[in-house]
């Protein structure tokens, strides 16, 4: 098999990495993405979901025809990277370590998954390799809910089957299943007064909520689902009885039915706590993914296990209690899993990965898109 050119990967990665890229404001990444594929000689364009996401740019979608009598297959990764995303640094130390300065994440979430699938693209394109239909998605917006992906148009899809790169871990691992997350916003509403002359007079809602986050169960509530409270915010002054508090936070479950009913149990104990003393709430939540799993011998998994025995990795099937793309996928009728492309301690400053392990990426990427099963 064709190999791919390490130090031109590791280019188009620092390209990328030093490529502001926040969320909603994707607008740079998305031109050089789409600059990449021209010089490649390969048509992409863009959707119109900057406009719904109120951001600079929308959905970069391509895709290659293939002479290959095998199914068409979609590679995903996403354009923006979370705070704090500007003036992103690529440190590259002598042990092939690659870090930011240490103010910024790294963006290896997820630079190093499109410059994996952008480079394998590259090989099969340089050297004219036969192949199946291949479709490249690139989204906005993933880092806050899977924004992006939501308002892509998924009828223009000949893919049946997903692979998205996105995932933190040695080069390998999979995910194969995903939660439902919802978020929930709960205001205690109750009574003002002065807390010195006239405390009797009010309806404490601090009091109220306090008790509810004390009947909310929190962590692993059981083996498929966690709640947690997140955020608690009330009052006004310290001579005042407060007259309103809201607490935030989510409920994940693998168990789409059993998240539901899980939110609304922690509802009716709001409820209750806040008319045990006169006070009353606002409930308010939102489903931001819904649960998927994929079984081990589905043919997307099958074709990734031969694909990783290929380049000489072991195959490792995981369940992920963290949201993607994928979620988006799967309800829109995709089978899909989420691979790993070798970024660690993803979301902080100190985020890292090694240049070896983003070329075994690329190489995973390649071998999938060459692959007759």
């Amino acid at each position: 098999m064709a190999e791919i050119n390490k130090k031109r990967q590791l280019d188009l990665f620092k390209r990328l990495v030093e490529t502001d890229s926040p969320s909603y404001n994707e607008r740079q990444v998305a031109d050089l993405i789409k600059a990449e594929l021209a010089s490649m000689g390969i048509a992409c364009d863009e959707d119109g979901a900057a406009e719904k996401l109120n951001g600079t740019a929308g959905n970069v979608f391509a895709r290659i025809e293939g002479e290959v009598d095998a199914p068409a297959l979609l590679f995903s990764s996403h354009m923006d990277t979370v705070e704090p995303s500007c003036g992103k640094k690529f440190v590259l130390d002598e042990n092939g370590i690659i870090r930011s300065d240490g103010t910024t994440v790294l963006g290896a979430d997820d630079f190093a998954g499109v410059s994996s699938i952008l480079e394998a693209v590259r090989v099969i394109v340089e050297n004219k390799l036969p192949h199946r239909t291949i479709e490249l998605l690139f989204t906005p917006a993933e880092e806050v809910f899977c924004g992006g992906s939501e308002y892509f148009d998924y009828s223009r899809l000949q893919a049946k089957e997903a692979y998205v790169f996105d995932l933190d871990g040695d080069i390998g691992i999979a995910c194969t299943a995903a939660p439902t997350i919802i978020k929930y916003t709960i205001t205690f509403r109750g009574k003002s007064a002065h807390a010195g002359f006239a405390a009797h007079l009010g309806v404490h809602a601090i009091k109220a909520a306090s008790a509810a986050v004390c009947a909310i169960k929190c962590g692993q509530v059981d083996d498929e689902t966690t709640v947690n409270v997140g955020v608690i915010s009330g009052g006004k002054a310290t001579n005042i009885v407060p007259d309103e508090c809201k607490i935030t936070g989510e409920v994940r479950s693998f168990n789409h039915e059993k998240a539901g009913k899980k939110a609304e149990e922690i509802r009716l104990i709001a409820k209750a706590a806040a008319e045990k003393i006169g006070a009353s709430i606002e409930y308010e939540s939102s489903c931001n993914t819904i649960a998927y799993s994929l079984p081990e011998n589905s043919p997307v998994c099958t074709r990734f296990a031969s694909a990783c025995k290929e380049i000489g990795v072991e195959p490792k099937f995981e369940k992920s209690f963290g949201g993607s793309d994928n979620n988006v996928y799967a309800y829109n009728g995709l089978e899909g899993i989420v691979c790993s492309t070798a970024m660690y301690d993803c979301h902080t400053t100190g985020e890292w990965c090694k240049a070896q392990e983003l070329h075994k990426s690329a190489r995973l990427a390649l071998q999938l898109m060459l692959s007759a099963e």
